[in-house]
């Protein structure tokens, strides 16, 4: 009798026990909120890595056998063949430069070949339309057309916002708002584009013209002549700004003595002091043919890659090694770490400008890869520069000159890249 008691009160103690935990997990059911799953304190959300590449060509050398290879029947001009033989760098690249050797003065001061160029403006609108976001302004022929020319140069370059310029610039007063760095950024990354010439084909040069156009070489600021053995204190100190709105500071110097292909003692100077300074790219324009690239040590550690000169990009000029010219291309790689140049997917892509003769008319930039000595025999070269031209002095030059860091279009073209180019914006220019 006493076990049965006690067996009853145990059923009643489970049941009871059974009924408040039901109870309690439904109090619980209705207040507790739904779980969230997330990722533990420590965990880190995956980077994703991306390369940005830069392309750039040499002097944009507008001849007349160039501007009047534009006229168009119905008495109108378009320049966009200048560029159909880069075009699938031009769609790969996100950085995409040109040095614009002659100035855009007006259309209205009509046209002019050496030595006091004047260019359509046409070529520009081509130059905008085949993709290029930076153009390089400052040259030795940017006063060819004097204060209206590079006013009306100006001018026509806000046209097309979308392009960057550098090199020459309204008057900057001190405390201006505007900045004197030029700026570009892609995928999230800043690119400071300094450009700079030796000077305007005079002994000295006007407080005017100085006041627009940058200047590599110091000036005397009483009489206005050019030390062309001085760098510039104002290019220092632009490096060391731009290096504190910029990730990358690429300076382009107009420098260098005509149609050399060895660097002279002064660029040799110029460029390390400009990378001392944090110059992390220099590249350089002016003396119509190639010279070597390599890496610039400075004294204090920094490090920069130079292309001392890329030649011309077009020209009717008449040395055979003005035809050879350099496309440069950068491929920069950003880890979670920061950005840096990737080594083995950088270098420079040989090109040969082939024009006619008889009348003199641009034809075509082919890649040396592509050129065969049936077009050389045929190049205007040949009869308008009196000299012998062939393909394979132009690969001679090219292994001479470049070396080992010529790549094939393939090579570039083929790179398997992560595109950083869903955002490219021009931050801020001097206009």
């Amino acid at each position: 009798m006493i076990i049965r008691i006690i067996l009853c009160l145990i059923g009643a103690y489970t049941a009871v026990d059974t009924i408040c935990g039901w109870v309690h997990k439904l109090e619980k059911e209705e207040t507790v909120a739904p779980r969230v799953s997330l990722p533990a304190k420590n965990d880190e959300i995956a980077f994703e890595e991306s390369d940005i590449t830069l392309m750039a060509v040499g002097d944009n050398l507008l001849h007349m056998g160039i501007v009047n290879a534009g006229q168009q029947s119905d008495g109108s001009r378009n320049y966009d063949f200048l560029f159909d033989g880069i075009s699938a760098f031009l769609e790969k690249a996100d950085i995409k430069m040109i040095n614009q050797e002659t100035i855009f003065g007006g259309n209205a001061l009509g046209f002019h070949g050496y030595p006091q160029f004047n260019s359509p403006t046409e070529a520009g609108d081509a130059i905008a339309r085949a993709g290029f976001n930076v153009v390089l302004q400052a040259t030795n022929h940017t006063a060819d057309q004097g204060m209206s020319g590079m006013k009306n140069c100006l001018d026509f370059w806000e046209i097309h916002p979308e392009v960057l310029v550098a090199g020459i610039h309204e008057p900057l007063t001190e405390g201006a708002d505007k900045s004197r760095i030029p700026l570009l950024k892609v995928g999230g990354h800043t690119f400071a584009i300094l450009n700079y010439t030796y000077g305007a084909n005079s002994e000295s040069i006007s407080s005017s013209i100085k006041d627009r156009m940058n200047m590599l070489c110091d000036v005397d600021g009483l009489n206005g002549r050019i030390d062309f053995e001085t760098l510039n204190q104002q290019v220092l100190t632009d490096i060391s700004e731009a290096k504190t709105l910029a990730d990358i500071v690429i300076v382009c110097p107009h420098w260098g003595t005509e149609y050399s292909t060895t660097p002279s003692s002064i660029q040799e100077k110029f460029a390390e002091q400009m990378t001392e300074a944090g110059a992390d790219i220099i590249i350089g324009t002016h003396p119509h043919v190639v010279q070597l690239v390599k890496w610039i040590e400075a004294v204090n550690g920094n490090r920069a890659l130079c292309y001392y000169s890329l030649g011309n990009y077009v020209s009717t000029q008449k040395n055979g090694q003005s035809m050879l010219e350099g496309l440069a291309w950068i491929t920069f790689h950003v880890t979670k770490d920061g950005i840096s140049i990737s080594e083995e997917q950088t270098g420079v892509i040989p090109l040969v400008c082939h024009y006619s003769s008889s009348p003199t008319r641009f034809k075509q930039v082919y890649l040396l890869e592509n050129y065969t000595e049936e077009l050389a025999s045929s190049h205007g070269i040949i009869s308008y520069g009196g000299i012998s031209f062939h393909l394979n002095d132009c690969l001679k030059w090219s292994d001479e000159i470049l070396g080992d860091w010529v790549l094939s279009a393939d090579e570039v073209l083929s790179m398997p890249y992560r595109s950083a180019r869903s955002s490219r914006t021009l931050i801020s220019s001097l206009f």
